[in-house]
């Protein structure tokens, strides 16, 4: 592992970006179902409450679209220059581009609304290509020298999206890919930060997109946080046994802690939401 990358690692579980639970208590997804790990790839800002304070930041901006851009970049580019942890994941983010993808094959590279922007923006400005700034309403705003213009045509340019995390790539479907066809250009290339490993880089593929990614969330990204001290055995093997098969974790979880459901239910209603929906999709009844 070069040591961009091992910082890399470090600072996906220093500041959570990757937050493993302990071996009892598994997280509640919004799906209703549990598992072993969350992932907040925007964390690598530096930590969750600078995180957190740039998206309340975006909020705010994103109501001025045309401006939205320029505003915002200023920010990022500052904490590229005074946090680590962040320059680093850019570095490495900007490395691994270059090896990856020939700088004259794109001519912009775009970001959607609003993770991606953390990312993007820096990545766009070090690289030297004009960045658009993709709305999830499809509106879409190119800023090149300190200038915006709203992206009308890109006459048959190709585009490097830079994104967050991709899952199962619904935004991309749904989103940044038609905003960039609707305006003549092509995304031809796809650079997250994480991989969730969800059917996403598949589905880029079928949308005539090159995925690449830094780090995909396989059972190599936790043995290295093991080996690293990042997480224990127990954790370790807690998350091996999700990833072999995560309805069967859930099941063997519930048979083995009867009362973890029970509980939920008590507990906090956003946690209490999510065990009643675990029981209403009739999933908890298998076990």
């Amino acid at each position: 592992m070069s040591k961009a990358a091992d910082k890399l690692i470090e600072g996906l579980f220093k500041t959570k970006a990757i937050r493993v639970c302990p071996a009892d208590s598994p997280f509640w997804y919004t799906s209703g179902k549990i598992g072993p790990y969350y992932i907040n790839t925007h964390f690598l800002y530096g930590s969750e409450e600078k995180a957190n304070a740039l998206l309340s930041e975006i909020d705010v901006l994103k109501e001025d679209k045309k401006n939205c851009t320029s505003n915002l970049i200023s920010l990022v580019l500052e904490n590229y220059s005074n946090d680590p942890i962040f320059k680093n994941t850019i570095d490495t983010l900007i490395e691994n581009i270059e090896e990856s993808i020939p700088y004259n094959s794109f001519d912009y590279i775009s970001g959607g609304e609003r993770r991606d922007w953390f990312f993007s923006l820096v990545v766009s400005k070090l690289l030297g290509k004009p960045h658009i700034t993709v709305f999830k309403d499809k509106d879409a705003f190119i800023y090149e020298n300190g200038k915006t213009e709203k992206m009308v045509s890109l006459e048959n340019a190709s585009v490097l999206h830079i994104a967050d995390l991709i899952t199962s790539a619904s935004s991309y479907e749904r989103a940044w890919v038609p905003a960039i066809k609707e305006a003549g250009g092509h995304m031809k290339y796809s650079f997250v930060i994480i991989d969730r490993m969800q059917g996403g880089s598949e589905l880029l593929k079928e949308l005539g997109v090159a995925s690449h990614a830094l780090v995909k969330v396989n059972e190599d990204i936790f043995k290295k946080a093991l080996d690293k001290g990042y997480i224990n055995e127990e954790q370790y093997a807690m998350i091996t046994r999700y990833m072999e098969d995560p309805d069967r974790f859930m099941i063997n979880f519930f048979k083995e802690n009867p009362k973890f459901i029970e509980n939920a239910l008590k507990s906090d209603e956003k946690t209490a939401s999510r065990a009643r929906l675990c029981i209403e999709s009739g999933f908890y009844h298998q076990c």
